[in-house]
């Protein structure tokens, strides 16, 4: 077991639903087909999960208390930030009906939206909140996951963008993963870096992904009394294709080796509560059988 000043590790996946998983009857028993019954089986065998529908639409208060009243005890919710919240362009035609009655009629009707005005963003960080009221009232929310895109670099005017999510979101626990190396790769950057998420009382997550000029290093850093590390596989290959599937993307299952190197780092860590040990290479049952071995490795 872990000694008495190490954290405590939840670990789990980024998602129990993704198609590749359900469709590989792998995971979840035959003849098994609610989401009701898949979120009830998954949280029988892990603590934690990462919501990643959340980027793509905006959360329904009825969905977060559905998930709450499916878990047991002490579960616990990572929700991934809406899209729009971090840069991204969305789908418009999945923004409920307050946000769109909001833009202009050309932004209405296009395809997507991604530099909405300060109104617009303003009522969408309000609605991704309040719709996680029923996940905060049973303590079963853990951190928002904000995932910049690559574009997102190190200079002032994002540090400022950082500080404006930690002045609309007071009360949350937020998560920041960066995807360009200039936050992290220079050791004046990254101490710069540090310096500010603790600070703002932000969660630097932690990534293991390909190794490329392009991505930041694999970087174990704490910021806050959680940690949160989330695993992307290292399929460098696919990681830089155009025109495949997320699955495709993070097709890629750890060998044991690697994911003792990580345990071993992992159990070193001290000044930590918790930490969230996320496995993001959701093709069909990988995830699973990694994080179910990382579980086993974080445990003895």
């Amino acid at each position: 077991m872990p000694s008495a000043d190490a954290p405590q590790f939840l670990t789990g996946t980024a998602s129990w639903t993704d198609p590749t998983l359900v469709n590989s009857d792998l995971f979840y028993p035959p003849g098994m087909k609610t989401a009701e019954d898949r979120l009830q089986f998954y949280a029988t065998h892990f603590k934690t999960v990462e919501v990643d529908a959340t980027y793509y639409a905006l959360l329904a208060e009825r969905n977060a208390r559905l998930w709450a009243d499916r878990t047991p005890p002490g579960f616990i919710f990572n929700i991934k930030a809406f899209g729009l919240l971090t840069g991204h362009a969305v789908a418009t035609a999945r923004l409920p009906k307050a946000i769109k009655e909001m833009l202009p009629a050309a932004a209405r009707n296009a395809a997507g939206l991604e530099h909405p005005d300060p109104a617009v963003l303003d009522l969408a960080f309000q609605m991704f909140w309040s719709a996680l009221q029923p996940l905060r009232d049973a303590a079963k929310l853990g951190a928002l996951l904000f995932q910049f895109p690559p574009y997102f670099v190190y200079q002032p005017s994002n540090f400022a963008e950082l500080e404006r999510i930690r002045e609309r979101l007071p009360d949350a626990r937020i998560a920041v993963e960066f995807r360009h190396p200039s936050w992290t790769n220079e050791v004046a950057h990254c101490a710069a870096t540090m310096d500010f998420l603790r600070t703002n009382h932000l969660i630097y997550v932690a990534i293991d992904a390909p190794t490329a000029p392009s991505l930041p290093a694999p970087l174990l850093a704490v910021t806050s009394d959680d940690a949160y590390i989330r695993f992307h596989g290292r399929n460098r290959e696919n990681w830089f294709k155009r025109n495949i599937s997320v699955a495709e993307r993070y097709k890629y299952l750890y060998a044991e080796r690697e994911l003792a190197e990580w345990a071993d780092r992992l159990k070193q860590m001290r000044s930590v509560e918790r930490a969230f040990v996320i496995f993001n290479n959701c093709y069909s049952n990988f995830g699973i059988m990694n994080a179910a071995t990382m579980a086993g490795m974080l445990d003895r």
